[in-house]
């Protein structure tokens, strides 16, 4: 294992994966810690943030092998979730904005993001070939 690979990926790249890795952990925080106190409030600030840079970030992500691809071509399949994590956030942040009753619907969406966005894209971010898995298994 060497962060290597990451620390030479261009800036965007290394902002997004930081950002991920930041979430996930706080995201872990968060789900074991007791809700509705000021800490619970003030580090889901915080988390969405960060998943905010992940989603902005991965817009920017374009294939490496590929330096003057047209920004039309940028995107694969792995950019649906970008779409969903953005709507996530939109739909977590109304709730909690709407605040009374509504309160309690913000972890739906946030749970959505956490399981979509962080496991599963992270999941795939470790295939051959990607930039994490050559921090996690050397090539």
């Amino acid at each position: 294992m060497s962060l290597q690979p990451l620390l030479e990926a261009p800036w965007v790249i290394q902002l997004h994966a930081f950002s991920a890795i930041a979430a996930f952990i706080l995201g872990v925080i968060q789900f074991s810690a007791p809700k509705g106190t000021l800490p619970h409030k003030t580090l889901g600030a915080v988390w969405i943030g960060l998943m905010s840079a992940v989603a902005a970030s991965s817009i920017f992500i374009r294939p490496a092998f590929y330096p003057g691809l047209p920004v039309t071509q940028w995107f694969s399949p792995i950019h649906i979730f970008t779409v969903l994590t953005i709507f996530g956030l939109i739909g977590g942040v109304h709730h909690l904005a709407g605040g009374g009753a509504g309160l309690k619907r913000h972890k739906g969406p946030f749970m959505g993001i956490f399981i979509g966005g962080l496991i599963i894209a992270g999941a795939l971010a470790f295939l051959p070939g990607r930039i994490m898995y050559k921090v996690a298994f050397g090539g």
